[in-house]
Formats: structure tokens, sequence, C-alpha cells
């Protein structure tokens, strides 16, 4: 282990207090391998390995249960040390190399009030090019739903300003049309009136709705900061895209909206219902529907 930790500091350079985490891993799993008799690291199993996994989630009496996080890195710690053993000829096998880490659970995804999203959009900039935008930016996501990468990847010809619909190339390929609301169609006029042509650096040959500084498409890293910007003048903490895409759903549930519109308005893939043996069909709502809905259910739908 020693060794291994030196290779760890010379060779890979980490860091000191990821070598600090990885010692005191590693002096962790020796005090489990010593309780069970092993003397070489040459003489460990893949039980050792697999029961000092479950011991960092169960915890003892001197350690308290890790969560799926810290024990993936101490896993880490103890697979590299049994690809470095047999590297160095210390072990003819790696004990280790079918054990995989706890998945972490993945977040739950947290909806803001429609009081903060309001706060969060007061907070965008004025009447400057770059203000216009961020506005329309924001004022989209939020009434629309769509993903960061769907709201930077629009052309504008995708948005219909009179209809107040725009067309998403979501996953998978699937295109869908998806109203905004008054709020975001305002916004979005306002910017193509006033901002997008002074933005432009080509005359306009640019077909991205959503343009940067450069006069070049928006990425999706620019329009994170955007929002991240938007959120701190806010004082609004934690909010990322998809929390406005988590509360454009939860506020649409909130108004009465029906979990299939939602679900479709979100670009996920239509649920199928069985008709008889051998067929099915879509369970696709019709635009109408969806708009109808929109404008009943979404807080900021109706100027």
């Amino acid at each position: 282990m020693r060794r291994y930790l030196a290779h760890l500091a010379a060779d890979r350079g980490l860091a000191a207090n990821t070598l600090s985490s990885y010692r005191r891993d590693l002096r962790r799993y020796a005090q489990a391998l010593a309780a069970r008799g092993r003397r070489a690291v040459g003489e460990v199993t893949e039980g050792d390995v697999r029961g000092y996994l479950a011991g960092l989630g169960e915890g003892d009496a001197t350690h308290p249960p890790l969560s799926a996080r810290s024990a993936a890195r101490a896993v880490a710690a103890v697979r590299g040390l049994h690809r470095f053993a047999v590297r160095e000829g210390l072990a003819a096998a790696d004990p280790a190399a079918g054990v995989r880490p706890p998945a972490s659970p993945r977040p739950v995804p947290r909806a803001i009030s429609v009081a903060e999203v309001e706060r969060l959009l007061a907070a965008a900039p004025g009447d400057t090019p770059r203000g216009l935008r961020d506005r329309a930016l924001l004022e989209l996501l939020y009434g629309s739903g769509a993903r960061i990468s769907e709201a930077v990847g629009l052309d504008v010809g995708d948005f219909d300003l009179t209809g107040g619909l725009i067309r998403v190339a979501g996953q998978g390929g699937r295109t869908r049309r998806v109203p905004v609301g008054e709020h975001a169609r305002r916004a979005a006029e306002a910017y193509l009136a006033r901002a997008r042509p002074e933005l432009a650096r080509d005359g306009g040959a640019m077909p991205a709705l959503f343009l940067n500084a450069r006069g070049g498409r928006l990425s999706r890293q620019g329009a994170w900061m955007v929002l991240r910007a938007t959120a701190e003048r806010a004082r609004l903490a934690g909010v990322s895209p998809h929390t406005l895409r988590h509360s454009f759903a939860t506020h649409l549930l909130d108004g009465g909206a029906d979990a299939r519109v939602v679900q479709q308005l979100l670009g996920h893939a239509p649920a199928t219902t069985a008709l008889a043996p051998g067929r099915q069909a879509c369970a696709l709502v019709t635009e109408g529907l969806l708009q109808e809905v929109h404008a009943t259910s979404h807080p900021r739908a109706r100027g």
C-alpha cells in the first residue's frame, strides 16, 4: 500500500487531499483484511473485497456508514491498489476486477416556486442587446420546458411568433412543436427586433435564434452562464436549466394539466396503449390541446 501511494504521488501527481483520502481508505481496507487473516495482497479474494464494500455501507463500531459517493471513492482506491499489485508482480490476479462501486442515487430534480421564477426573470438585464437576448432565452426555457441544448439549437425559423410555437429538435431525432406563452413570445419579439440585428456579424446570415457577442450561435455553456449570472442577481441558489424545466412541468401540473400532456410538452417518448392483440396506438395529444392546456395551466402563458 505504501508503494502504491508513492506511485500515485510521484507518477500520477495526485493532489495532497486526494492522497490523504486514499491513504485513509486503504488503512481501513488493511484493517478489514487483517481481520480476515490476510497477510499479503496476493491472498486477497473477491469475497474479501465484496465483504469490505458491504461493510462500508453498514458501518461498524468505529466507522459510520458511508454514502454511495464516499464508498465509490474507497472502492476506487482498492481497485487501483490491486491493479498496481498485478502490474508490479505482487499478485497473480486482481480480486477487485469484477467489483463495481455502488451507484450514487440520482439527485431529485428541484422546482422553484412561481414567485422565485418571476424574481429570476425580473433580474434579467435591461435593454442592451445581450440583456434582451438573455431575457428571451430565460422566458423561453421556462415558457416551453425545453432542454438547454434544444433552446440553443433553435433557428430563427423554428419560432412561430404568430402562433406562439417553437419547433424543437429533441432527443432521439424526434421533433415537436411546443407553445411558449405570451411572455416568451413578447420577449422573443423584442430580442429579434431590437437586439439580434446588433449581435449578428454576418448581416443576419447565421440562422441561429440566440447569438453570442461574436455573432455566432450561443453555446450550451454560454446559456448556462446567462442563467447562473441572472440567478446570482436574483439571489437564488442552485438554479440550473433543469430546474427551470422541472419547474415548468411542476407548475403545469399544479395548474391542472394532465400528466400525459406535460410529458409530450417535455418531449418524452409517447406512451402506447394496447387496442387489440397485436395492435397499439400512440397516446398522442393534438397540438391544439397542447396549446389549450398550456394557455390555461402555465403561469406565464398569458400576458
